[in-house]
């Protein structure tokens, strides 16, 4: 699919892929950003393209969003495991979301759809995990509403006309983030420069990739596969602990804290300790990260730095 002079729907665009990805996409293309500011802010819809703050587990807002001149929807818009407190709440708000887009869609005849899931549909898998892995077993809530979101997607592609695009992300990090590990870090250095305290055991040990590189591939797919169901892995070849990313940030920051941790193997229920995704079949499409899961963290941890001394200053 040409990504130029398209009508494209964002839902989600207020968050951290959603705003990169609007703001990537608004040179060549018509861009309405669709968000309830549950999670992102106005200030990161870019410049440029239409906001509508929606909630789409309302079917009407989704009526609003979604019209018959669009051309394809990207659907980012969900809930995330810092909603875990209520379980729940984003299994079935997240489903519902879900179900709302794809059944608008096909209402007013829109063809095409790009949908955000995680590698956290494959739970603790194998390592590198390759897309034809199975089963999927996820061991989150999350992960089990991402799995229940692809197979709405895959009903509405093979049985409904659609093409669409379902990309499993490694944890995605850049400007803007919150709610994460390195922002969580800098944050509590901010407060504490002398000591971080650090979930699980600190040798947990993920795939990381930044934004930018992010809404890169995504679009090269989208532009490059045509099947009636395409599912990529988003990542990177190579992997960083946590402890890592600590020593990263208090590097950028220039400190020297003494680490110190909550136990266990897993950063939290549900946490999957170690994931490293298969990218060789989005390596056959033409794509290849540019930066290690190392310099995606320093990257994005250089930026969150100043980001977030300026807020703490200002505070």
């Amino acid at each position: 699919m040409d990504l130029t002079e398209k009508r494209v729907v964002v839902t989600g665009g207020a968050g951290l892929i959603g705003s990169h990805l609007a703001a990537h996409l608004r040179a060549d293309n018509d861009v309405v950003v669709a968000d309830d500011l549950s999670k992102g802010t106005r200030d990161r819809v870019p410049d440029g393209v239409e906001f509508v703050e929606a909630d789409l587990t309302d079917e009407s807002d989704v009526a609003r969003v979604v019209t018959d001149d669009v051309d394809v929807v990207f659907h980012l818009a969900a809930y995330t495991d810092t909603n875990y407190d209520k379980p729940r709440q984003l299994f079935e708000e997240n489903s519902a979301m879900t179900y709302n887009v794809l059944e608008r869609i096909d209402e007013v005849g829109v063809e095409h759809v790009v949908f955000t899931s995680s590698s956290t549909v494959y739970g603790e898998a194998p390592r590198p995990t390759p897309e034809d892995y199975a089963p999927l077993e996820p061991i989150s809530i999350y992960g089990a509403s991402k799995l229940a979101d692809e197979s709405l997607l895959s009903t509405y592609a093979h049985s409904y006309g659609m093409t669409a695009w379902c990309f499993r992300f490694a944890n995605i990090v850049g400007p803007r983030q919150r709610g994460n590990v390195i922002p969580d870090f800098i944050e509590k250095l901010l407060e504490d420069p002398e000591t971080l305290e650090i979930l699980g055991d600190g040798r947990q040990e993920k795939s990381y990739l930044h934004v930018e590189e992010c809404v890169d591939a995504i679009c090269h797919v989208v532009e490059h596969a045509d099947e009636a169901l395409n599912i990529y892995n988003l990542g990177t070849r190579t992997t960083t602990s946590v402890n890592r990313i600590a020593d990263i940030v208090a590097d950028e920051m220039g400190l020297d804290p003494e680490y110190t941790y909550t136990g266990g193997d897993r950063g939290w229920t549900g946490d999957v300790p170690k994931m490293r995704l298969s990218i060789e079949k989005l390596s056959a499409l033409g794509w290849e990260p540019s930066q290690s899961s190392d310099e995606a963290v320093r990257r994005a941890a250089q930026g969150l730095v100043e980001e977030l001394r300026a807020e703490h200053e200002a505070a």
